[in-house]
């Protein structure tokens, strides 16, 4: 199987351009790192350097079952480390932590893929991935800009985000109609100083209505008229910042979990 027909239900662009490839892998910097996990590996582009990786266990996670036979007969010795599957399936419980993933990911899944490490944020030590240019730029956002939303701020609060390298539609095939980019995100050292499943939830609360005030958009909380009198419950949920978002939670209290 020498050529692979791009598949629209699963989102393939496959990358094309080899010095943006060997890049990408370049990015991946944690020493810690027990696991490596590519996510669509796809025709193998940045397989090929992630193979030269040595004292790391290395899995590549694809859905596309013609994808696998064509990694099997490029690769060898690459059979044991395939898991035919979606990523969104995938207990990451079941590899050595901590973990790092890498990827030219599906731009159809690409929000859900740091949902689920949002979730798993306790094992995975750092992420380089291919967005689409819009996604990365609202991962990497500031408070107070549009852009600025749930994921922005709950990734930010436990990992550090850098935006590396935007990339042209015609380093992929098919040639997609958007630009993208590879963010990477690395995980903080220090927890964040509030109760964590609460502040998912203020901040998913917060956006949810995000033309409102916090002081109209959190009415389903249990705050009293005098936490209420605090200037920060005039405000819209894009113009508070991580720390922000943070003091808002601890203000609010551990009585609403």
């Amino acid at each position: 199987m020498n050529f692979l027909k791009p598949k629209r239900k699963f989102g393939q662009n496959f990358l094309t351009d080899e010095s943006i490839a060997k890049d990408i892998v370049s990015f991946l910097s944690d020493s810690k790192t027990k696991t490596i996990i590519e996510i669509g590996p796809g025709k193998g582009i940045l397989t090929k350097y992630l193979l030269k990786i040595s004292n790391k266990e290395i899995k590549f996670v694809e859905i596309d079952e013609e994808c696998i036979v064509y990694l099997n007969n490029k690769y060898s010795n690459i059979e044991k480390d395939l898991i035919n599957v979606d990523f969104l399936k995938v207990d990451l419980k079941s590899f050595k932590k901590p973990i790092s993933i890498i990827g030219n990911f599906p731009y159809n899944i690409s929000s859900q893929i740091l949902f689920k490490i949002y979730e798993n944020k306790n094992l995975v030590n750092e992420m380089i991935g291919m967005f689409q240019l819009e996604v990365a730029e609202r991962i990497c956002s500031n408070h107070g800009t549009k852009k600025y939303g749930i994921l922005s701020v709950l990734i930010q609060a436990f990992f550090e985000v850098k935006m590396m390298k935007k990339i042209k539609p015609k380093s992929f095939f098919p040639i997609p109609n958007v630009d993208s980019a590879v963010i990477k995100i690395s995980k903080k050292t220090n927890k964040i100083n509030c109760d964590e499943d609460l502040f998912k939830k203020i901040v998913k609360q917060s956006f949810g209505q995000r033309r409102k005030t916090l002081r109209n958009s959190l009415k389903v909380f249990n705050i009293t008229d005098i936490k209420k009198e605090d200037t920060i419950f005039a405000k819209r949920p894009e113009q508070l910042s991580v720390s922000d978002f943070i003091y808002l939670t601890n203000l609010v209290g551990n009585e609403n979990i």
